[in-house]
């Protein structure tokens, strides 16, 4: 356990006393939300982050410990357990190299090596090893023997090419070096298949015809030409192989077996034998098998990379500031089927929905606009929704003269869709409104998700949000625990109202599952709303524990407990009310009293409990409670005029919002339904290594256009010229939305997003 506890110590730079504590917290069933916001004192200040990764090596570290005890116990019973073998598995670090050094201790399939053992050439074999200067045919002539297979001196020979092949490609240490090798030299290379029968598609193959003659250093390859190469294998386009890296016709790998077993290319007949029969061990068993084991390895970390950025992205739209509590119309946009309407209260409850016909066939252009203008005046709507889906700008511009002829106050924003028809057809949404046609709850997730995406894109599988690069190339085991930490992440960070949240966001609170959450809203139905956080010991199945874990994510607004509308823990009251009392306040009274609470000495309230990080973060959220970590909310639009590709000319200059963002740039929304790119090399006047430095997803930029390909639907776009405060600057007609007046002091609901959700597309 020491070892262990080290080991992770020093790979995420903590004390060893940070980590037995977390350890035994996350055994105890704690999970990493609760411990990094309320387990501060007793792990000296780890992070979530830190915490995770703790998490994810703790499991990793213990099935490598578990794995090690069953190697050595089957090596042992087999006989063949020396010391030293026993202190090379102990000092391994990874599974693949444990499994390596396991590996000729394995049962095996009968191979030829182990058939001409047990035909009894091993003794030949050994003697054309250690004497090359014999000759092969001459050695091999007392191995004949018809009784055992060995028919002539031909087969007696090729016996012994298989027990050295086979002996070759189990050198654990000439395999290391060989590994190393062609990891730092070796180059990825990519060519156009070969014909095949039926013929690949046209538009398949020429969608890789960038790398049909393609090479670069293997270890040095980003993520995403790695996935790319991989995609165009399977998909038939692409053959691929990773060479050893070297510069002449000579072979360096080759060179690691020869030097290995002393052997030399010389004319005399054994050393030639020996020469060809370490060309036939590298060709047939070591490069295969390495070629195989480090495209994994690319693989695998070029899928890790590709999980990091879908995370990173899903992360930065979740924490995308809500709009809070206005009435909301959502508008899905369409053509021939219709804009499907639906408005939702300051709580998201649906209020109406409608389906009107402005664009063709029917062009019911001002019956629509008289439709929207008297839902917008009966509801008394202050912000309207608009899908980014076909048909949008379209609906943009009937919004715009709905306004401007009815002389209406609402303001209006265009958000990302993606999702919405997947939400619109679960199950969860045939529950929530089993009477509604499928078509209309996707407008009211389009309305509800600028109210608040986070509690509306938890509704919706990660995935189907679309800010991934590759994301159904990669293991979809990895991309969906690490989405759902992700989740977790943002849900816990910003709090949950317990009477208004659903089932979907409740599951992902600290404690909680999706038992439990169903559990809650069936007590809130059946009981009315919560007045006190410790109401949910009521809930069934939901003990102390959960309770525990849960309590200070959930908020109780206008509640019997003051307290409880915060973040500060319920086993943090009585301090409170401590601090209250030496105040000659209550609890009420203290709450956002700043010039009371900058006047409280943290060391008066000392406990075994509560040290100084404890009573800070205490006294921090009695200052502002419930603070909503996302940023303000504010509205942007699109140039008028520019709607589709077509309007788009070179050095045009515009507003959009990054819809996605790679390891290579960033895709940018400007409102033509096809995003452009952002190359990385275009984003900044100096060099950057991550765009993430100078962009996140759902932020506002300006833009210029460099390049348009109306034909393949490219367009290039650059950021370069543009000052770093102009880059994200709002112009006239893009200033933060004011909420209405009684709306401001309301924090919790109404801190907002930044720039809407807009088309993320899959890449």
């Amino acid at each position: 356990m020491s070892i262990l506890i080290n080991t992770i110590a020093s790979e995420i730079n903590a004390s060893t006393t940070s980590i037995k504590t977390a350890i035994e917290l996350l055994d105890e069933g704690a999970t990493v939300p609760f411990i990094a916001r309320y387990r501060k004192e007793a792990t000296n200040g780890l992070d979530d982050g830190q915490l995770r990764t703790l998490d994810k090596r703790l499991k990793y570290l213990r099935e490598l410990a578990a794995r090690k005890e069953s190697i050595l116990a089957s090596i042992k019973e087999l006989g063949k357990l020396t010391t030293k073998i026993s202190q090379q598995i102990e000092q391994v670090d990874k599974k693949t190299s444990l499994e390596e050094l396991y590996k000729p201790f394995k049962s095996k399939r009968r191979t030829k090596g182990q058939i001409a053992i047990e035909a009894g050439l091993e003794p030949l074999a050994n003697l054309l090893l250690t004497q090359p200067q014999q000759s092969p045919q001459k050695q091999a002539h007392a191995f004949v023997s018809p009784q055992h297979g060995i028919k002539n001196i031909n087969a007696a020979l090729e016996g012994a090419q298989s027990i050295l092949s086979e002996q070759f490609a189990d050198n654990v240490c000439l395999l290391q070096k060989i590994r190393q090798h062609m990891w730092q030299y070796g180059q990825l290379e990519s060519k156009k298949a070969r014909k095949k029968n039926p013929p690949i598609a046209t538009h398949v193959s020429e969608k890789y015809s960038n790398y049909f003659e393609h090479s670069e250093r293997l270890s040095k390859a980003p993520s995403h030409r790695v996935m790319a190469i991989l995609r165009g294998r399977n998909d038939g386009a692409l053959q691929i192989q990773v060479n050893t890296g070297n510069q002449n016709d000579s072979n360096p790998c080759l060179g690691y077996i020869l030097n290995e077993y002393n052997i030399r290319n010389s004319p005399q007949a054994g050393a030639q034998w020996l020469f060809e029969t370490a060309l036939h061990s590298w060709k047939n068993k070591i490069y295969p098998s390495i070629e195989n084991e480090l495209l994994a390895k690319v693989k695998e970390r070029a899928q890790a990379e590709a999980i990091d950025i879908f995370a990173q992205n899903l992360n930065d739209l979740l924490m995308a500031a809500p709009a809070g509590e206005h009435v909301t119309m959502g508008l899905d946009p369409g053509i021939r089927t219709g804009v499907k309407v639906a408005i939702v209260d300051k709580n998201s409850k649906l209020l109406a929905t409608d389906t009107i016909y402005p664009h063709q066939p029917r062009n019911q252009w001002q019956q629509s606009l008289q439709t929207l203008a008297t839902l917008i005046n009966k509801h008394q709507v202050t912000l309207i929704s608009i899908g980014n889906g076909t048909g949008s700008r379209e609906t943009e511009k009937l919004v715009n003269e709905c306004k401007k002829s009815h002389q209406l106050s609402f303001a209006s924003l265009m958000v990302s869709e993606a999702g919405a028809s997947v939400y619109s057809a679960s199950e969860l949404a045939a529950k929530e409104f089993p009477q509604l046609d499928v078509s209309l709850r996707g407008a009211v997730s389009i309305a509800r998700r600028l109210q608040d995406p986070l509690a509306e894109l938890v509704k919706i599988e990660p995935k189907a949000i679309g800010v991934g690069q590759y994301q159904h190339d990669v293991n979809q085991v990895h991309l969906t625990q690490r989405l759902d930490e992700v989740v977790e992440d943002c849900v816990n960070a910003v709090g949950v109202d317990l009477n208004m949240a659903s089932a979907p966001l409740l599951c992902h609170v600290s404690g909680l599952n999706q038992t439990l959450a169903n559990n809650i809203i069936d007590y809130r139905e059946q009981h009315g709303r919560f007045e006190r956080r410790s109401q949910l010991l009521k809930v069934a199945r939901l003990g102390p524990k959960a309770y525990e874990q849960a309590a200070g994510f959930l908020r109780i607004n206008q509640g019997k407990e003051p307290l409880d509308a915060s973040a500060v823990h319920p086993e943090s009251y009585a301090l409170v009310k401590q601090m209250a009392q030496s105040c000659q306040l209550n609890v009420g009274q203290l709450i956002r009293n700043s010039s009371v609470i900058k006047n409280i000495t943290p060391s008066q309230f000392f406990t075994k409990q509560h040290g100084l990080v404890t009573i800070n973060d205490v006294l921090s959220e009695l200052e502002k409670p419930g603070r909503d970590p996302r940023p303000e909310f504010s509205i942007y639009s699109f140039l008028e005029g520019v709607e589709s590709i077509n309007d788009l000319y070179e050095g045009m200059q515009l507003e959009g919002v990054v819809s996605n963002v790679t390891n290579f740039g960033a895709f940018v929304d400007i409102g033509v339904h096809q995003d452009g790119l952002v190359h990385i090399s275009a984003m900044a006047d100096h060099f950057i290594s991550d765009p993430r430095d100078v962009v996140k997803a759902g932020q506002v930029v300006k833009v210029t256009v460099t390049e348009v390909d109306a034909q393949r639907k490219r367009i290039a776009l650059s950021m370069k010229g543009v000052s770093e405060k102009e880059k994200t600057q709002r112009s006239d007609k893009t200033k933060p939305y004011q909420k209405p007046p009684k709306q401001r002091e309301k924090n919790n609901s109404n801190n907002a997003m930044a720039a809407a959700f807009t088309k993320a597309k899959q890449r």
